[in-house]
This record gives C-alpha cells, structure tokens and sequence, in this order.
C-alpha cells in the first residue's frame, strides 16, 4: 500500500512528535507568525469599513487567527503529564473552522468554572440551529452559516428542499471598528511577552500545576494569571508598551483551559429540531391544553 506523501501545509500534527522542549521551542517560534497575520487582517478589516462585507470577512480570518494562538497556548497550559492525551484533539482545533470560531465566543464571555463552559459551549457545537421568532426556520449550525454566507456567493437550500442563490451581503452597523476579544488578548500576550520561549516556559510551568477539569474556577485561573504576569515582569519579557489595559485583556478575555472540554460538532435529527420548532411555536401561541 502506497504511504501518502506528507509534505506541504496542514502538517501541525507534527509537533505531536516532539519533545516537550522541542515542542515549547517550535509554538515560540510560531506565534508571533500567527499574531502578526491576525493582526494584519484586523488592520485591513479596518481600513475596509465602507465595504462592510468583505472587512466582516477579514476579521472573522483575524478572529480564527487569534483562535490558534489560544488552541496552541492551551497545549502549553496543560499540565505534561496530561498533555498526551490532549494533543491530538488541540491540534484538530487548530484546522477546523467550527472550533475556533467557538474558542474565539469564548474570549467574549465568563464562566465560573470549567463545567459551566463546557455547558455553555454545547450549543454552539450542533450542526443545525433554529432561526426566525419562533425558531420556523433550520439553518447549518448559525456560526458557520454566517461565516459561510459571508464569504462564499454559493447555492443553499432551504428545509423543502428549494435551492436559492446565497449572496454574500453584509449590511453596515454604523459602529466604528471594535477589535474583538481574542485579537486583543493574543495581543496583550504578545505585549506581556508571553510569545518568548521564556514566556511560554513561564506559562507552562505556572499554569501547569492545576489541571482544569470541572470545578477548577475562574478564581483559580486568576491567581494563576497573577502569578504568571508576575513572572513575566520578574523576567523582563514585557516590551515597554505594555500597559494596565494589556493586563485587563488577559484577566478579561483568556478562556478558562478548554484540553478537557469537547468541541466536536453535535449531530441534530431532522425529528429533534421538529420537536423544538413545536415546542417554540406553543410557547409563543399558548400551549391550548
């Protein structure tokens, strides 16, 4: 049987591999490639604003960007000694669009503990939603429909089976450019200097004393950001720039770890979403019985 040839991109399964060393040494070298194409994105999004179509769709690839960057420093996060086990799911995070769209809400919401957010993340992974008042319509799952309809002029169909032609329109907010949550925290740990080998070293050696399973809490995850920045500053790793508002970033917008929650998409039954629909269309008419 012929091997298949691996070579070229995709290849991040590689750093499965590696040793801890060599692996802590390789992500050193890789963020602060990944923020500087996040960042690049952003800046162009936001040079785009009176075309809100196509700078939606540079800060969505700015968003899933940054995404990687917090996909890869949880692998650093993990304690070693759980790390084997973890790897291989991280890194399917690392490719797919669903997961880091999900890891980047993340960085927008709290959660008290790692099983809050592993209950909060559930319905963000089904593969089909509800849409409309009372949820008369089903649509892919909502986050990768608007990234999809966004993007691509394409052929869609709806729940009868009509097909229709998806233009990609976005219609401006008014708002001015708002970086979002992740963009700004990958930010932040690039200024606090946590991209260094040093950094990283830092990171995995402070956060690596807690593994965060269940009721690990936000508190926790707090007291170990403390303590990492604090090591940070000890070892001159942040660039002068840093300021208060960096800090505020990584206590604000860095996810509680995620290596033991699940991001794999849900399966939705053609009978599960019916039964839903009914349930929404009671709830607003009024249950007659």
């Amino acid at each position: 049987m012929t091997k298949k040839l691996q070579v070229g991109q995709r290849q991040a399964s590689r750093i499965c591999q590696m040793s801890a060393a060599d692996r802590l040494s390789f992500i050193a070298e890789g963020l602060p490639i990944i923020h500087a194409s996040s960042m690049g994105f952003w800046s162009a999004s936001a040079e785009l604003r009176e075309k809100p179509r196509e700078a939606e769709v540079l800060e969505g690839f700015a968003k899933e960007e940054a995404a990687k960057i917090l996909i890869l420093l949880d692998a650093v996060r993990c304690p070693e000694k759980r790390i084997a086990g973890k790897l291989n799911k991280l890194l399917r995070w690392f490719y797919g669009h669903h997961e880091r769209l999900i890891v980047a809400q993340l960085a927008e919401w709290w959660f008290s503990n790692v099983a809050d957010l592993r209950k909060s993340v559930e319905p963000l992974r089904k593969v089909h939603d509800l849409e409309g008042n009372m949820g008369e319509f089903i649509v892919p799952n909502s986050t990768l429909y608007r990234r999809e309809s966004k993007l691509y002029a394409d052929v869609e169909a709806y729940e009868d089976g009509t097909p229709v032609w998806n233009a990609p329109v976005v219609q401006p907010t008014g708002f001015p450019a708002h970086m979002p949550a992740v963009v700004r925290v990958i930010d932040a740990m690039a200024v606090c200097g946590m991209f260094a080998l040093a950094g990283l070293k830092a990171a995995s050696e402070v956060w690596g004393q807690l593994e965060f399973q269940e009721t690990e809490t936000l508190q926790d995850a707090e007291r170990l950001t403390q303590e990492l920045l604090a090591r940070l500053i000890a070892e001159g790793l942040p660039n002068e720039s840093a300021t208060q508002n960096h800090v505020d970033a990584l206590y604000r917008h860095w996810p509680l770890p995620m290596y033991n929650v699940d991001l794999d998409p849900i399966p939705v039954t053609l009978e599960e979403l019916k039964a839903e629909q009914d349930r929404l269309y009671w709830a607003e008419v009024g249950d007659p019985r």
